[in-house]
């Protein structure tokens, strides 16, 4: 059995994609998602503001909790299995989002521009690859949902 997680086989992918996602969510709900979703509306007024980049102008409190929301359960569902399309559709439209946020800081700002973009477009690529492979066999499931 150990040989086999490091082989190319179902199991060894399987595996792999768990060590992915359990790494990946837990990463990203405990730097990024619960901050964001304990901060209440104050905090999600001011990360819904991201959604001018994409020329989106109103709620900005909806916008910031669904941030939250797709950061932290998204995040979970991640770790977890189930919905995970859903999760990972959820997950790369944030860091969508927080691309174009970076890409339009002023020059000079921190993190302005594709370095200070370089993590959410690195999250981006992942959370698409992880939609198209799936989340493996080594994950919950809710009937035939995902």
């Amino acid at each position: 059995m150990f040989g086999k997680l490091f082989s190319s086989d179902a199991v060894g992918k399987d595996f792999g994609l768990l060590v992915i996602r359990l790494g990946v969510g837990a990463s990203m709900f405990i730097f990024h998602g619960y901050g964001k979703m304990t901060g209440g509306p104050e905090l999600w007024g001011g990360v819904g503001t991201a959604m001018d980049n994409v020329g989106i102008h109103f709620a900005p409190v909806a916008w910031g909790f669904l941030a939250a929301f797709a950061e932290s359960v998204g995040s979970i569902l991640l770790v977890l299995g189930p919905l995970f399309r859903t999760a990972t559709l959820l997950l790369a439209f944030n860091m969508f989002v927080a691309v174009m946020k970076h890409l339009n800081m002023p020059d000079g700002s921190p993190n302005a521009g594709w370095e200070g973009a370089s993590h959410a477009l690195e999250l981006l690529a992942v959370y698409l690859g992880l939609f198209f492979t799936g989340p493996g066999k080594l994950a919950a499931r809710l009937g035939k949902v995902d």
